[in-house]
């Protein structure tokens, strides 16, 4: 196996895993919305898989980043412009990944200060009943 057919395999299941982590993200931010906590966390726990994929995949393209491009033999220039291709797409849904996580981490935030919001309208509101309960408890 020529060392670029195994550069293109890497790029292929790196874009793969990208693909997934991307629709991950996309059901990430329906689960954040809908306040649906025990599928958001089945599916961080598929997440979580997906990323060490991605960084085992990335420890075997590492050689591949010190060597210079130009200089590595393909078996055709039409391999060469769809490993090149499939690399470029892996950056682009990568930046899109970002997008979405720091998306996610807003609406999560978001969620989180509403729940805090409510919790302390909740804890507000005992207290005034309870105050209101031993005031008549008193006058009684």
């Amino acid at each position: 196996m020529l060392e670029t057919e195994q550069l293109a395999d890497l790029i292929r299941k790196k874009h793969q895993v990208l693909v997934q982590l991307r629709e991950i993200g996309l059901r990430q931010a329906d689960l954040v919305k809908g306040g649906e906590i025990a599928s958001l966390l089945k599916l961080l726990a598929s997440k979580q898989h997906l990323i060490v994929a991605l960084q085992t995949l990335e420890g075997a393209l590492k050689p591949f980043y010190a060597q210079n491009a130009d200089a590595r033999v393909w078996r055709s220039p039409a391999d060469r412009a769809e490993c090149a291709q499939q690399a470029s797409e892996c950056n682009a849904i990568l930046e899109q990944i970002v997008v979405l996580e720091k998306q996610g981490a807003e609406q999560m935030d978001a969620r989180r200060n509403e729940v805090a919001q409510q919790l302390q309208q909740a804890h507000a509101a005992a207290h005034v009943r309870n105050a209101y309960q031993a005031q008549r408890r008193s006058i009684a």
